[in-house]
C-alpha cells in the first residue's frame, strides 16, 4: 500500500521575527552516538537531534550491543562496548532515509568477523554505496549480498582487519569517515588523504574521545590524516550545537521576506560548514554573527538575520564541500537576487536523497524562475525579489528540497506548494512549528492535487 503524501503549502509572509534555536547538528549527532558506543562506560549527549535519521543510528548502535536510553531532561545516555566489542546484529538494520548514517555504519561493520545486514527506504536503496564499499573492501570487508553496491546489502567484517593508506578520490566526508571508523579496529596506522578539505567532525571527535590522531595540511591544501588503530575511547559528556544546514532555511526565509529580523542561537560555525553564510554575505545579506564561543571543541555563535537586497555571485567549486546540503536553499536565495548566480562543482548533488540538482532546477522553473542546469553547474537568473511562485514542487522524498521550496513560498507572490513534506522529519522534525513561531503560514496541501 502506498503511503499517503503529506503535502504542504507556504503562503506569502511579512515581518518574520523571533529568537530561536534550530535542532542539533545531524552530522555531530550521528557521530556522538557511534563514538559513544565504542567507549567503555557511559557517555552523555545533550542537544541530540531526535530526527528519524539519527534515531536510526541509535537503533543501529543498539543492534551492535550498546545500551542507549534517554532521561526526563532529554539527555541521552550511551553505555558503550569498547572498540572491537561490537556484537553481531540479530536483525536487519533499517536506516530509513539516512545516507550519512548507513555509510558511516558500514565502517563500523568492519569491526568484527560477523555479518551485518542493512536496508533503507526507497530513496536510500537507490543511492550508491560503492564509494564507501570500495576502500572498505581493501580493509577486508566482504560484501555478501547486494545489487550494484546498493541497499539492501549484507557484509561480513574481516577476521584480521587491515590498516591502509587511502586517497579519497572525491570530496566526501562520508568516505573519509567510514575509512577512519573502520581503521579504529585495525592494528597499526590507517591513513586517509583528501585533496579537498571536507567537514572534519570525525577528526575532532576522534581526538576528543582519546584516539591517537595527527592531521597534516600541505601547502596545496591536501590533508593527510593518520590514525593509530585500537585506541581506548574515554566516555564523554557532549553538547550538540545547532545544525547549520537546518539554520539555512530560516536564514534565507528572513533574507527574502520583507521586514524580517530573526536571531538563531547556538549555530555550529565549523569552517567546513559555513559555506552558505560566506556566500550569502557575498550576496549582500545582512547577517551579524554574535556571541562567538566554543563548545566541545567546536565553534558556535548566534546569527542575527534581517531582510536584505541580494545580488548574484559566482560560487566557486572549491566551496561545495562546505555547503553541499545547502545548495537548494541557496538557489532560492539566488531566485530573489538581482542578476545571475552561478554555482560550480555540484556533481555530488546528483547522488543525494534524490538528484538534487535536477529537482532544484525543476522547482525553480515551475515557480517562474529562469535557470540553466549543467552537468555539474546551476545558473539562476534572479528576479530582483519578484518571484511569482504558484507552482507545485515534487520533492522526490528529499527533505531539503521540501524545506527549500517552502521557504521560497514565503517570499513569493502566490505561495509555493510541495507534494510531500513527510521526509522533513529526517533532519528537522519541528520545521513547521519552528517557522510558525517566526510568523510563517505553512498549511496542509492536498496531496492528491496534480503535480506540475
Amino acid at each position: 500500500m502506498t503511503a499517503q503524501k503529506a503535502g504542504l503549502m507556504a503562503h506569502p509572509a511579512r515581518d518574520l521575527a523571533g529568537t530561536l534555536r534550530v535542532p542539533g547538528d545531524k552530522s555531530i549527532s550521528h557521530r556522538s552516538l557511534m563514538f559513544s558506543a565504542m567507549t567503555i562506560g557511559e557517555s552523555r549527549v545533550e542537544g541530540l537531534l531526535e530526527s528519524q535519521d539519527v534515531l536510526a543510528t541509535a537503533d543501529a548502535m543498539r543492534a551492535f550491543g550498546a545500551t542507549i536510553d534517554t532521561d526526563a531532561h532529554g539527555i541521552w545516555h550511551i553505555h558503550g562496548v569498547g572498540i572491537g566489542g561490537f556484537l553481531e546484529p540479530q536483525d536487519e538494520i533499517d536506516y530509513g532515509n539516512a545516507g550519512t548514517g548507513v555509510r558511516l555504519a558500514l565502517g563500523l561493520a568492519a569491526h568484527g568477523d560477523f555479518v551485518t545486514r542493512f536496508t533503507g527506504d526507497a530513496s536510500l536503496r537507490s543511492r550508491p554505496m560503492g564509494r564507501v564499499l570500495d576502500p572498505l573492501r581493501l580493509m577486508g570487508l566482504e560484501v555478501l549480498e547486494s545489487v550494484n553496491d546498493r541497499l539492501p546489502l549484507a557484509v561480513r567484517g574481516p577476521t584480521r582487519p587491515a590498516p591502509m593508506r587511502y586517497e579519497v578520490p572525491m570530496p566526501s566526508a562520508q568516505v573519509k569517515s567510514a575509512v577512519l571508523l573502520a581503521g579504529l579496529n585495525a592494528p597499526g596506522e590507517t591513513t586517509v588523504v583528501e585533496r579537498v578539505f571536507t567537514r572534519d567532525h570525525t577528526e575532532k571527535m576522534l581526538a576528543g574521545f582519546g584516539a591517537d590522531l595527527t592531521v597534516d595540511t600541505a601547502a596545496d591544501g591536501t590533508r593527510t590524516i593518520v590514525l593509530q588503530g585500537q585506541p581506548e575511547f574515554k566516555p564523554q559528556s557532549l553538547l550538540v550545537p545547532g545544525d547549520p544546514s537546518s539554520a539555512g532555511f530560516p536564514m534565507v526565509a528572513a533574507l527574502i521576506v520583507p521586514g524580517s529580523d530573526i536571531t538563531i542561537e547556538g549555530v555550529l560555525m565549523n569552517v567546513s560548514r559555513t559555506g552558505l553564510i560566506t556566500t550569502l554575505l557575498e550576496m549582500g545579506a545582512d547577517i551579524v554573527i554574535h556571541n562567538e564561543r566554543q563548545s566541545g571543541g567546536e565553534a558556535i555563535a548566534d546569527l542575527q538575520v534581517r531582510a536584505s537586497v541580494l545580488k548574484g555571485v559566482v560560487v566557486p567549486a572549491g566551496r561545495a564541500a562546505s555547503m553541499i546540503d545547502e545548495y537548494p536553499v541557496l538557489a532560492v536565495a539566488a531566485a530573489f537576487a538581482s542578476g545571475e548566480t552561478h554555482m560550480e562543482g555540484l556533481a555530488e548533488l546528483r547522488v543525494k536523497e534524490c538528484d538534487r540538482l535536477a529537482a532544484t532546477a525543476f522547482g525553480l522553473k515551475v515557480n517562474g524562475v529562469a535557470c540553466v542546469e549543467g552537468k555539474e553547474t546551476l545558473t539562476v537568473t534572479g528576479t530582483g525579489g519578484a518571484v511569482t511562485g504558484g507552482g507545485i514542487v515534487p520533492t522526490h522524498l528529499d527533505h531539503r528540497i521540501a524545506m527549500a521550496f517552502l521557504v521560497m513560498g514565503l517570499g513569493s507572490k502566490q505561495g509555493v506548494a510541495v507534494d510531500d513534506a513527510g521526509h522533513i522529519a529526517t533532519s528537522f522534525p519541528t520545521f513547521q512549528t519552528f517557522m510558525a513561531e517566526l510568523g510563517a503560514d505553512i498549511t496542509p496541501f492536498d496531496a492528491d492535487a496534480r503535480v506540475a
